[in-house]
């Protein structure tokens, strides 16, 4: 017998002289046909649509640096973002990577605390009724439209910064960059708790039976035994960070400049974007295929946080049987 008749304990034979079985047999057959078929269509699809992305990010780039005004030296060498139509044009991209970094450097140093002291609350203090309302709750943070996180950085975080910080502009890197920080607090929380509850429950086991407490358990025990989860967690936030969108060109300005003061107005990559999808740029200009250079390093640092945070996780993974 194999397949779904060793399944069902009766012979082929069984099935062959009962035609109603074999009518049931066959509607099966073409029912597990069609789930497969759609499954393997919906990943082709999938590898598809990314392989299309590519190919047409990749041809325009290629086109933006054949145009005369643009060199990769001044792109990588550079610290000078001009591209806009009257004036003159400058494309050094480290202005737009500063700005970028600026913001998810202060949003990670939000997140990262909040997100790992609630997951460890989750995985080893809370009682099972709360954590079965707080990790859905604290998710429902994630789905959030980032539009609504950006006005309320404009209308509500940037105000009670200027109680700390005199004559805070209205755009400014740090309002932005806390709540890109909230935005992320989910992905960081619930990915290593997950990590966490997967370490055994004889490593705390042997803790309690030393003598330690729960807190030595958590600290000294689940969390350096989770820590490859806890990295890839931070890491996959940090990308989730460099790529938001509608947070940055809300709240963070449009004033691109090489700087680490968090109360000046900066603009990330995404904000760029944004401007040159919205602005009066002609579709064959130097200035609107700068946006596809853009959006190839956008990618590149993504795609790095990416493979980096799938090496830790292979590389420091911890088996137990």
């Amino acid at each position: 017998m194999t397949g779904r008749d060793a399944f069902l304990g009766q012979p082929p034979q069984a099935i062959l002289a009962d035609p109603r079985r074999l009518r049931s047999h066959r509607r099966q057959r073409v029912v597990d046909r069609t789930v497969v078929g759609a499954l393997g269509a919906a990943a082709t699809l999938s590898v598809l649509v990314t392989a299309a992305i590519l190919f047409v990010l990749g041809t325009e780039t290629v086109r933006f640096f054949r145009q005369d005004e643009v060199s990769l030296g001044e792109f990588f060498g550079s610290a000078r973002w001009s591209p806009l139509l009257g004036s003159e044009k400058h494309f050094g991209i480290w202005p737009l990577v500063c700005g970028t970094a600026l913001v998810a450097g202060i949003a990670l140093l939000v997140a990262v605390p909040l997100g790992l002291v609630t997951a460890i609350f989750l995985s080893e203090y809370a009682p099972p009724r709360v954590r079965a309302t707080l990790k859905p709750a604290l998710e429902v943070l994630a789905g959030i439209p980032t539009v609504v996180y950006g006005f309320l950085a404009l209308v509500l975080v940037t105000p009670g910064l200027r109680l700390v910080f005199d004559g805070l502009g209205s755009y400014n890197a740090i309002s932005a960059g806390i709540a890109v920080g909230v935005l992320i607090v989910p992905i960081i929380s619930s990915v290593s708790e997950d990590a966490m509850r997967a370490v055994p429950q004889a490593l705390r086991d042997g803790v309690y039976g030393v003598g330690g407490t729960r807190f030595d358990a958590a600290v000294k025990v689940v969390f350096p035994a989770a820590l490859s989860g806890i990295v890839s967690a931070v890491l996959l936030a940090a990308a989730r960070a460099i790529g938001e969108t509608m947070i940055v060109a809300l709240a963070a300005g449009s004033t691109p400049k090489v700087t680490l003061d968090p109360t000046e107005e900066v603009q990330t990559m995404t904000g760029f974007m944004v401007q040159m999808a919205l602005g009066d740029v002609s579709n064959f200009g130097v200035e609107y295929f700068s946006m596809y250079a853009v959006a190839a390093m956008l990618f590149a640092l993504t795609m790095g946080f990416t493979l980096l945070g799938a090496h830790v996780r292979r590389r420091f993974r911890e088996a137990y049987e």
